[in-house]
């Protein structure tokens, strides 16, 4: 999702420089709703477990996105699927440019002998590499973010009205290494709360981390579990009227950096210089492990590998360190 999510700006970029342009999404039906917040841009939906799956089904999607009558093909993801759509894109010569993900340059940040430790170029700035290699470059910093949405009755039902600053705290990631310990987020949680300045709003999907956040929600009076509430459309809704995101390096930073919520995150095995840092985001938000205790840092790319002696990189973020860079932010 924070892949889908990152593409969102770029979009826009493309969309403020060159008036004429109609963008036509393909993405998973779970993503739709990312982009409903974009003028003339369409969304058509990829069924790969079902219509487009395989061979026959990736012919059976070319032949859909044939009628749509494109100009020009820029692949994002560049995966085996997509790979698979080039080479029938260039049976009628469409133009057709993928995205350079510079595995090279991030295999030299993440090994464990020889790293060197540099910022990379931004996913946003691959994204917008592609358009520029399509004969369509931009400028990023023009990208306009998305606007505030008004909240529907069901999300003021379940927030309610005050005068708290809203606080989302996203707790969760794909893996182990980017995320932050659950007693430590329940110390930092209680912290907050017991301010009496933020109406805090847990966000999270998943039976296991349902159960996990409504039984933060039963301990901290004023604390509100949001997963398994909302659909992603409400969610999204209810992220543009944030004060505050806290998330890890997820995807729901990047959700909230497309309307541009202030978002403070925490990184464990991951880093910013691998190049999927918030849009827009000031550096200073974000809170890192301790790189003299663990210099492997970056292990991998999207977190997935943790060394032996690894597994507490990011205890050396501490609940404290989280709150008053949560006030501060809000204070400026």
């Amino acid at each position: 999702m924070g892949d889908v999510a990152m593409t969102v700006p770029v979009l826009q970029s493309v969309l403020a420089k060159y008036p004429e342009a109609q963008i036509t999404v393909l993405t998973k039906k779970l993503f739709l709703p990312i982009f409903s917040g974009l003028e003339r841009v369409s969304v058509y939906e990829a069924d790969v477990k079902k219509r487009h799956k395989g061979l026959i089904g990736l012919w059976r999607l070319y032949q859909e996105l044939k009628k749509l009558q494109v100009d020009y093909v820029a692949d994002l993801h560049n995966v085996l699927r997509s790979r698979i759509l080039k080479k029938y894109f260039a049976l009628d010569k469409t133009p057709f440019v993928q995205i350079d993900k510079g595995r090279s340059e991030k295999k030299t940040l993440t090994r464990s002998k020889n790293k060197i430790f540099q910022q990379l170029k931004s996913t946003h700035q691959r994204y917008a590499d592609v358009f520029e290699n399509l004969g369509f470059p931009v400028d990023l910093s023009k990208a306009e973010l998305l606007k505030r949405q008004s909240l529907p009755d069901k999300v003021i039902e379940l927030v309610g009205r005050d005068a708290k600053k809203w606080l989302g705290i996203a707790p969760f990631a794909a893996h182990e290494g980017k995320m932050y310990p659950l007693d430590l987020t329940k110390k930092a949680i209680e912290k907050l709360n017991n301010t009496e300045k933020y109406k805090i709003l847990l966000f999270g999907g998943g039976p296991m981390e349902i159960q996990q956040l409504e039984a933060i929600q039963r301990e901290n009076k004023g604390v509100v579990n949001m997963a398994g509430k909302l659909k992603l459309s409400e969610e999204l809704t209810l992220i543009s009227n944030l004060d505050l995101m806290l998330s890890m390096d997820s995807g729901n930073s990047h959700l909230a950096a497309n309307y541009g919520i202030p978002v403070v995150t925490l990184w464990g095995v991951t880093h910013p210089y691998a190049g999927f840092y918030p849009y827009n985001q000031p550096i200073e938000n974000a809170l890192l492990a301790d790189r003299k205790q663990y210099p492997l840092i970056p292990t991998s790319v999207y977190g997935n590998k943790l060394p032996n002696g690894y597994e507490n990189v990011m205890k050396t973020i501490t609940p404290g360190q989280i709150v008053a860079k949560i006030e501060k932010v809000l204070e400026s």
